[in-house]
């Protein structure tokens, strides 16, 4: 049960933990404050698979007009997928995800959108920072280095995320064994040194709360596990860079009420001290952070 007692508890347990700042850094042409305030990402997805309906666009047009419609709502960043990640979604070819992907990148960044490229394959981020991408959010272990060459070279951001597994549609069962705090720390310091060993200084780590771990469906498991990572994000600021999450649903709790998910969870990740949002949900989340004095 979440309680203002267990957040006290969180709170006094680590209380070194609060105060700590992290990197602050242009994207594009936007300087970004993580310390003074969080920001958004919004969502779209490119596949037919992907189960959030109001995020899915399935011609190039319909995607450029919900890249500026993200933008107007209040995102800073579009992140943009080709692939779904659901576990029995179809594994994309790479021919396929460049010709959805590479029309929308150039047209949205040519008219000044702060693009993302959600990806784990290096020939896909190199032609999308090539159309003018400005982040690579990378959800898979293999190719750090060679990515985050590419990435200083476009002077581009990337987003580390925690995978267990080679990448987030070839996922093991995720490791329940461990504090979950302790294990991210450890994942992220090892990322970040590949990563930074490369030059790249403009990071994020993402815990990758909303990836499909056979051992995690059930409902309640996984719920709880999100609540306590979302609650403790501020432990990992300690590795000095902003905090990217992506928020969850939750359909076995919300059931009708789904699009209400991301706003819930938002709260906690708000209280976490989260820098960067990714919701399919902007205008909902935007007005949660608006209220919490955040935005």
């Amino acid at each position: 049960m979440l309680t203002l007692e267990h957040l006290m508890e969180i709170a006094e347990r680590h209380r070194s933990d609060l105060q700590f700042k992290v990197a602050e850094f242009a994207i594009g042409q936007t300087e970004f404050h993580f310390n003074r305030n969080p920001y958004l990402m919004g969502v779209i997805n490119l596949s037919p698979d992907s189960w959030y309906r109001e995020s899915v666009c399935l011609n190039t047009q319909k995607a450029i007009e919900r890249g500026f419609l993200l933008q107007t709502q209040g995102a800073s960043i579009v992140d943009i997928g080709a692939e779904s990640t659901l576990m029995n979604a179809e594994i994309l070819d790479v021919s396929t995800q460049q010709s959805r992907l590479l029309p929308v990148v150039q047209e949205l960044a040519k008219a000044g959108v702060i693009v993302s490229i959600e990806t784990y394959v290096p020939e896909i981020a190199r032609r999308c920072l090539e159309m003018g991408a400005k982040v690579l959010n990378v959800t898979g272990n293999l190719h750090i280095e060679e990515l985050s060459r590419m990435a200083v070279d476009h002077d581009a951001a990337m987003i580390l995320c925690h995978v267990q597994g080679s990448h987030v549609r070839q996922v093991d069962d995720y490791d329940l064994s461990k504090e979950s705090t302790g294990m991210l720390l450890e994942s992220f310091e090892k990322l970040i040194e590949r990563a930074a060993s490369q030059g790249n200084q403009k990071l994020f780590i993402d815990p990758g709360q909303g990836f499909y771990y056979r051992n995690l469906q059930d409902s309640e498991k996984r719920v709880r596990h999100q609540m306590d990572v979302f609650l403790n994000t501020f432990r990992l600021r300690r590795l000095g860079y902003p905090v990217c999450h992506a928020l969850p649903h939750a359909f076995e709790k919300f059931g009708e009420e789904v699009r209400c998910a991301e706003p819930f969870f938002a709260v906690l990740a708000a209280i976490g001290k989260t820098s960067l949002f990714r919701t399919h949900e902007v205008p909902r989340v935007r007005a949660v952070l608006d209220t919490l004095g955040l935005y």
